[in-house]
């Protein structure tokens, strides 16, 4: 028997940065995301010969090991041998013998919360081979865990539970570490308007993540109030675009866009750069009304709310200088698991 499982990558619409330690813990966060038509997949095969065989296929990365209770953590395929290590450590008395087989349908560090979307499918097919007892909260905590507190991973803490739960989502994050997952009752004629105006671009370039996020943490540990302000002004922007949805008033998106990305900016100096304030500059001029980088910033994806019947000329535009126009659909459903028999 073959354990599948596929779980979808995530737009961050509005309040991205305030999930992250230490803000999320003084102050508490809300974000306002939706996940998306593009996936991190996972396939589980058992094997019966002791070896434990990881292939990225994206990547173009193999390792084999014999079957041991803790595996050696390096940079090459980290994540799959952290979360091997916490699934023995938790659920099993014994080590295990399989392959897993991996795929990402966008690049790493593109924004789209990809290496925390593959730690949510990689659990997902061990819950559905092992049979563990693990609601959606549990495998996003425990995704959440194996990041940032089992690899040391930088970052926060939307990816996991976007993963994982699926849909439009507004979340908040407690003072106490606790998630409040709220979805988000869309009409499903709202949605279409917000996928038809609400496009995403790729930059053709990607970066490090965690990098960003830790000089995010740095300068708000130096308690810059404009850093501190900007962080409140984004936590103020998920509750400007909640509204907006559920009044179906998506109108109001590309202002409350452009509030947002005037103030992620002021967070880190590598959330931007001269190329991307380029992209940024070329779309408004085109006719959009605001956008944002996808994720900690500083590369990856993109997007822009072009309303009425810009969103053409600012596909082209963009498209003229390099930037790729991604097509997409949101999705409602987050992690799902299957058992093939074939």
């Amino acid at each position: 028997m073959i354990h599948v499982s596929k779980a979808p990558l995530r737009i961050g619409i509005a309040g991205g940065g305030t999930d992250v330690s230490p803000y999320s813990e003084m102050h508490g966060g809300a974000i306002l995301n939706g996940t998306i038509s593009l996936y991190a997949h996972a396939t589980l095969i058992p094997r019966d010969d002791g070896k434990i065989i990881f292939r990225a296929i994206d990547r173009n990365e193999e390792e084999v090991f014999e079957s041991i209770e803790t595996l050696p953590i390096s940079e090459k395929l980290k994540l799959q041998k952290g979360i091997y290590n916490r699934i023995v450590r938790d659920f099993s008395d014994k080590p295990l013998s399989f392959e897993l087989i991996t795929h990402i349908d966008a690049p790493t560090g593109s924004g789209l919360g990809t290496s925390s979307t593959l730690v949510v499918a990689i659990i997902g097919a061990f819950v559905e081979w092992l049979n563990l007892p693990l609601g959606e909260y549990d495998i996003a905590r425990l995704a959440y865990q194996i990041e940032r507190e089992d690899l040391n991973m930088a970052g926060g803490k939307q990816d996991q539970y976007a993963a994982t739960f699926g849909g439009i989502n507004f979340m908040e994050f407690k003072q106490d570490g606790s998630v409040i997952i709220n979805p988000l009752r869309v009409k499903n004629e709202i949605l279409q308007e917000l996928q038809f105006h609400l496009l995403l671009f790729y930059t053709q370039t990607s970066r490090e993540s965690s990098q960003i996020i830790e000089a995010q943490k740095e300068s708000f540990q130096d308690n810059t109030e404009v850093v501190l302000n900007a962080t409140h002004n984004l936590k103020k922007q998920a509750f400007q675009m909640k509204e907006a949805m559920l009044r179906a008033d998506i109108s109001e998106m590309g202002d409350i866009l452009d509030y947002g990305w005037i103030n992620k900016k002021k967070l880190a100096s590598g959330i931007t750069n001269e190329s991307i304030d380029n992209i940024y500059t070329q779309a408004t001029s085109a006719g959009a009304t605001g956008g944002k980088i996808s994720g900690a910033g500083g590369g990856g994806f993109m997007i822009f709310y072009a309303p009425g019947g810009t969103k053409y000329k600012v596909i082209e535009v963009l498209e003229a200088i390099g930037v790729k126009h991604q097509i997409y659909s949101f999705v409602k459903n987050g992690l799902t698991t299957w058992t093939s028999h074939q």
